[in-house]
């Protein structure tokens, strides 16, 4: 049976990767596919051969599906690029389920998500729905749980959740200044961490998109669903990414498993363990009391004027 919900597929240079997620997608055969392209970078010799040939790969969808592109002629940057691509997308439909181009999922998660977005579609409390899990152990009895983090390597969401999404943080200096977003965190230290990433993404220093939409989720104490089982593998860790770029990650290449019929929780609240675990092993120990423990990379990356602590 075709997928009815529209699926946003964003790519950019890489036509192996982009190759083997639309396969997948295939798979599915959505009815929809809404797909969000950047144009090459003008000092990366040779990189506008490759978004032609990662273009040229959508060109080969060959079932029956009403495909809509909306490529940049020049390049805008993973930040502006993914921002302004899911506004065209959400305009063309009401909800979406969202892949990038090294986010291979298993193809129970399609319909994962769009039972999830049938049933929560009204329900304000909750802002998307993830197919990643990154934890140790299964946290519930239910097939998924409710987090305060936005897992974004294969998710979905409505047009109602993305209407809260503002690529320049403007109310981060206000929520600092009355404290109103303390709320949003697990404590005071937890806070104290955050708020320099925020700064600096208010600032315009950091190319990301996901950090303002996370902020959005934590402004409007929206809840995001994680399946219990990962549903989702980034393929794409390495020289080529943009922010993944170590291979020897412990989040790169992750197994999936498939996903059945879904048993629902009766509380729609966050699972703080699976919370506090993603907080200390997953963003890494951004608040750590230990004066001997390092700052995970991608951390370093963002706050190099930060000691390691």
């Amino acid at each position: 049976m075709a997928l009815e919900t529209p699926i946003a597929f964003c790519i950019f240079n890489r036509p192996e990767l982009t190759r083997k997620v639309l396969e997948v997608i295939a798979e599915a055969r959505p009815q929809r596919l809404l797909v969000i392209g950047d144009g090459a970078r003008t000092d990366r010799p040779g990189e506008a051969k490759l978004v032609n040939q990662t273009r040229e790969v959508i060109e080969k969808v060959n079932w029956d599906c009403d495909v809509q592109v909306n490529y940049a002629d020049q390049n805008m940057g993973c930040k502006k690029r993914i921002a302004s691509g899911l506004d065209w997308a959400f305009e063309q439909s009401d909800e979406l389920i969202i892949l990038e181009d090294d986010c291979l999922p298993d193809l129970s998660f399609f319909n994962f998500c769009s039972e999830l977005l049938a049933r929560y579609r009204h329900d304000d409390r909750v802002m998307m729905i993830s197919g990643d899990n990154f934890q140790p152990q299964q946290r519930t009895s239910n097939s998924y749980y409710f987090s305060r983090w936005a897992h974004i390597w294969g998710w979905a969401s409505w047009r109602r959740a993305w209407e809260q999404f503002d690529m320049e943080i403007s109310t981060w200096p206000l929520a600092k200044a009355n404290g109103c977003l303390r709320s949003a965190f697990s404590s005071d230290e937890e806070y104290r961490g955050w708020s320099p990433v925020l700064d600096r993404q208010y600032a315009g220093e950091i190319d990301t998109w996901d950090f303002p939409w996370q902020y959005a989720c934590w402004a409007n104490h929206g809840l995001s669903i994680i399946p219990e089982c990962n549903l989702i593998s980034n393929i794409g860790f390495g020289k080529d990414a943009t922010h993944t770029i170590d291979p020897e990650s412990h989040l790169a290449n992750r197994p999936t498993a498939s996903i059945g019929k879904l048993d629902h929780p009766k509380l729609i609240l966050p699972n703080h363990r699976a919370d506090q675990y993603t907080l200390e092993q997953i963003f890494g120990p951004i608040l750590t009391p230990q004066p001997t423990v390092s700052k995970p990379k991608w951390y370093r990356r963002l706050m190099p004027s930060r000691k390691a602590a």
